[in-house]
């Protein structure tokens, strides 16, 4: 079973652009990715520049309307993710517990939907996507 791990801290939804978080919180947050790497959960894991970096795309009766970044009226946003594989979603909350998050972030454990988890119609209207999901994972040339 595949979960993501969504870390959402509060406040960054307002964040300048370009801040970091400092050293020593960088520093624990490696040591836990190093533990889910050994543990071989681990399948991938990235942090996100603040929204203010960012862009939005809606879809108000069916046309794309772009909005820049920071976005109001927004209380949480994603500040990275971990994909981890484990055996129940018992596990991934235990993972998640183990992080050095700070009293101001929070954690949100979602199961990734695979394939399989659809019924035979939906299967078949997606008809190539395990191909096109094997194809997204393969090594890009730079």
């Amino acid at each position: 079973m595949r979960f993501m791990m969504l870390m959402i801290p509060k406040g960054y939804e307002t964040a300048a652009p370009g801040v970091m978080p400092d050293a020593q919180a960088v520093a624990a947050m490696m040591q836990y990715n190093r533990s889910l790497q050994e543990a071989g959960v681990l399948l991938t894991f990235d942090g996100l520049h603040p929204p203010s970096m960012g862009a939005r795309v809606t879809f108000e009766g069916g046309k794309p309307s772009v909005a820049d970044g920071p976005f109001a009226g927004v209380s949480e946003v994603l500040g990275g993710y971990w994909m981890i594989e484990v055996k129940s979603k018992e596990e991934a909350i235990a993972w998640a517990a183990r992080c050095p998050a700070s009293a101001n972030e929070i954690i949100e454990v979602r199961q990734v939907q695979e394939f399989a988890d659809f019924p035979a119609e939906v299967q078949e209207a997606v008809g190539g996507f395990l191909e096109m999901q094997r194809q997204s994972t393969q090594p890009r040339d730079a």
